[in-house]
């Protein structure tokens, strides 16, 4: 009986978890709608980011600093790596490359995330399956780059920018399992949009804010906004770390490949992009390869010690 409600509590979880990278996968199309109708990078970022964290202090802690310094930093990091170094990163590719494209090179963060942990987590290793799976999931990154630069002629330079935000997510989900067993989920995620937001005051000295309300108010672009800063921002970065500190990092990383396969398919319904053969190859390799290389993690538990 104990065991059933113990299963039954995690299947929630792991539903928790599928969920928000279903709405994340929805989030590509939302942000690329949003550069077509001229708002820029950091624009997106700055609205959906800052609505977020107005919005959350109506549920979270009153607390304002963390226990020590160090976490203070440590909050800081998760802001730059989650908030602004990411979704920079992200908005500007989106703005050059295909939403499919980003989202299919993102899907190897798992990868970076297990390599990562086995580098700073000595309790995790790697194994073959782990290697073998990753030099799988990299041939289909090539293969995706190698189709959005030789085939569709778009500048490689978005592929490159989803590999440093692919790197930025993975050391988010390492910092967050520092922090989530020292602090609730709601003020872990109002500290990330705070410090997210205060990472990119530095950029808008070089790309302020345009503030065009005839732009801002345009239906389309009050409800991707709202879509983004409340539903995926707000509420899916709650229930991901909720899902993270449930399910532990790697179990929950792997949900991320799921996110290509919707964004495959809203991208070709909205955005009418095309989805080539050496594109699809592409996709097979890099889920085949996060598979593999998921399903070789092995953790060690640590050794019980009797009294």
């Amino acid at each position: 009986m104990a065991e059933t409600k113990r299963n039954n509590k995690y299947l929630k979880y792991h539903i928790i978890a599928l969920f928000t990278v279903i709405v994340w996968g929805t989030t590509f199309i939302s942000t690329k709608v949003l550069i077509n109708q001229s708002l820029s990078p950091t624009e997106i970022f700055f609205y959906r980011f800052l609505l977020a964290y107005i919005s959350i202090w109506f549920f979270s802690p009153r607390i304002i600093w963390s226990k020590s310094y160090k976490d203070e930093f440590l909050f800081f990091l998760l802001g730059l790596c989650g908030g602004s170094l990411y979704f920079i990163t992200e908005n500007t590719a989106l703005g050059i490359t295909l939403a499919s494209n980003v989202s299919l090179i993102l899907c190897t963060t798992p990868v970076l995330t297990a390599f990562l942990s086995s580098l700073i987590f000595k309790k995790d290793r790697l194994t073959r399956n782990l290697v073998y799976g990753s030099l799988v999931a990299i041939i289909g990154v090539v293969l995706v780059v190698f189709n959005g630069n030789f085939i569709l002629k778009i500048n490689p330079l978005g592929d490159f920018l989803t590999i440093l935000a692919a790197f930025s997510w993975a050391f988010y989900s390492l910092i967050l399992k520092r922090l989530e067993s020292h602090y609730s989920t709601l003020y872990i995620t109002r500290k990330v949009f705070f410090y997210g937001v205060l990472t990119l005051v530095p950029l808008l000295y070089f790309e302020p804010i345009s503030f065009k309300t005839e732009i801002l108010f345009h239906p389309v672009v009050l409800l991707n906004v709202l879509f983004l800063g409340l539903v995926a921002s707000l509420l899916c970065f709650f229930t991901w770390n909720l899902a993270v500190k449930e399910l532990g990092v790697v179990r929950a990383t792997n949900y991320i490949y799921v996110i290509p396969l919707v964004t495959l398919i809203t991208s070709a319904v909205v955005l009418d992009e095309k989805i080539t053969l050496i594109a699809a190859l592409g996709s097979v390799c890099i889920l085949l390869g996060v598979y593999v290389a998921e399903n070789g993690m092995k953790i060690r538990k640590p050794k019980k010690h009797f009294t």
